[in-house]
């Protein structure tokens, strides 16, 4: 069961760092077209109302890609960063095939641009690796404390 609580904060601190990168990106004019709370917020039936997507946003990176990283990254093979790039590779994919064409953005974005699914890809990639990181380093924090406490 504890795992599953590391995952949910390694998914919700991977999430902050991505929502970071997310919000320079569109500052800096970069792929403005690529609001991702956007379109959540136009699927959640709340179109304008940017906080309903950045709320999905944070549930799913936290609470959902979290909790299914920690269930599933025993089983995908490789270096623990690989794992991360892998498991967010297929939430990429997921994104790709059901979300985009969900708000109007057809497959992989493709109305949204050519330049969407690779800049997505490598958001999704920032996501994994952060979540991986961070998922290390809590057990790593957790097994020193387990050790200093029993001698």
């Amino acid at each position: 069961m504890q795992r599953y609580g590391k995952g949910m904060t390694a998914g919700f601190a991977a999430t902050v760092v991505l929502s970071i990168v997310m919000v320079a990106k569109n500052a800096g004019g970069m792929l403005p077209a690529l609001n991702v709370p956007a379109l959540l917020s136009s699927i959640l039936d709340a179109p304008g109302v940017p906080v309903v997507g950045w709320i999905a946003h944070f549930i799913i990176g936290s609470v959902i890609w979290g909790l299914l990283f920690a269930a599933f990254s025993r089983h995908i093979r490789g270096p623990y960063w690989l794992k991360g790039v892998k498991f967010a590779t297929g939430a990429w994919l997921m994104m790709m095939l059901f979300i985009m064409p969900v708000a109007g953005a057809g497959h992989f974005g493709m109305a949204l641009g050519i330049s969407v699914p690779v800049a997505t890809l490598i958001l999704h990639w920032i996501y994994g690796l952060v979540l991986t990181y961070t998922l290390k380093m809590r057990a790593g924090v957790y097994r020193r404390r387990r050790y200093a406490t029993h001698g």
